[in-house]
């Protein structure tokens, strides 16, 4: 698949989730088999702002190349400030955040609340197309509420803003994460714009990805959700697509090692005391599925030092376990 000038070699993306797509996931995701990584959302004024307090969250390891950063924002000028920053930085794709349905998010005109202002997106997508040499891509939703499912029309619209490709998330604002995707509206999408459309919504399994692919014609998958813990997914996705094998789950020990690396990944990018915090959530997804996990998922959010994390990833995953 190609994304303005930015080859990607398997059509398989780690979506940009926030508080989770930081460089320690994102290498992990590349080294598992994602063609594409994503940054979590960043804040246009933010990155204006204070660059500064910002750079633990732009920061990227040359490993994750290419590696798409995505921004959120309501004013054409600080959009297009902030897409030049992250050209700088060295960003290889631009995404605009127009699907992000989290009510904070929202109630600024942000996220997917541009939707339902395809005037003021249009004029978003120009400013930021305009700013960078770079490809730029938009993140939308089926529309704001079921009956104003209008992804066809913002697709189209950003396309002649020109974007390169667009993803098509297959729920509604008013959805959240409830509920079914709806990738009858992915398919619309690919069959009425003439870039990449990369679908989005309730890729678990490899099964999944492929059925996306079958059923809506779309160029890539975007996984969220169904990587959480749980990076092979890419690994499983690509063998599944280009060898049609299905690999079996991990084992506990392949597990408890890819779990450490994260944990050291995070404390590298983030020092101990944060870098564990945030570990806690990822240690919790690792674990699901383990005997007594439970109890382990309480265990490890009390843990506060990483040798303390260490010991008991060690414990709860090393020990042959195999994932679902």
């Amino acid at each position: 698949m190609q994304i303005g000038r930015v080859e990607i070699q398997t059509p398989v993306v780690a979506a940009p989730m926030a508080g989770v797509s930081n460089a320690a996931f994102r290498l992990l995701a590349r080294e598992a088999g994602a063609g594409l990584v994503c940054s979590e959302m960043l804040s246009a004024k933010g990155l204006v702002y204070n660059p500064e307090r910002n750079r633990p969250l732009v920061k990227f390891y040359p490993e994750e190349r290419p590696i798409s950063m995505q921004i959120f924002g309501a004013d054409p000028s600080f959009m297009a400030r902030a897409a030049r920053h992250l050209q700088d930085l060295g960003a290889d794709i631009i995404d605009i955040n127009m699907g992000c349905p989290v009510a904070k998010v929202v109630k600024s005109g942000e996220g997917c609340a541009l939707m339902r202002e395809p005037q003021r997106a249009g004029e978003i997508i120009a400013a930021v197309v305009q700013a960078v040499s770079l490809p730029v891509t938009v993140k939308i939703r089926k529309g704001w509420k079921a009956e104003e499912a209008n992804a066809v029309e913002v697709a189209r619209l950003a396309r002649e803003r020109g974007v390169s490709a667009v993803t098509v998330h297959g729920r509604t604002r008013e959805q959240f994460y409830g509920g079914k995707a709806d990738w009858g509206v992915i398919r619309q999408v690919a069959e009425a714009v003439d870039i990449p459309v990369i679908g989005s919504g309730d890729i678990f399994h490899p099964r999944d990805a492929l059925a996306m692919f079958r059923e809506t014609g779309c160029s890539a998958v975007m996984v969220g959700r169904g990587a959480l813990g749980n990076p092979w997914i890419f690994q499983q996705i690509r063998a599944l697509l280009e060898e049609g094998k299905e690999l079996p789950p991990p084992p506990g020990e392949e597990r408890a090692a890819v779990a450490l690396r994260h944990l050291e990944l995070l404390v590298d990018l983030k020092g101990e005391k944060t870098g564990v915090r945030e570990m806690r959530k990822h240690a919790a997804w690792y674990v699901k599925g383990a005997p007594g996990a439970a109890s382990a998922r309480q265990e490890l959010l009390r843990a506060s030092t990483r040798e303390e994390m260490r010991e008991l990833l060690l414990r709860f995953l090393g020990s042959g376990h195999s994932g679902a």
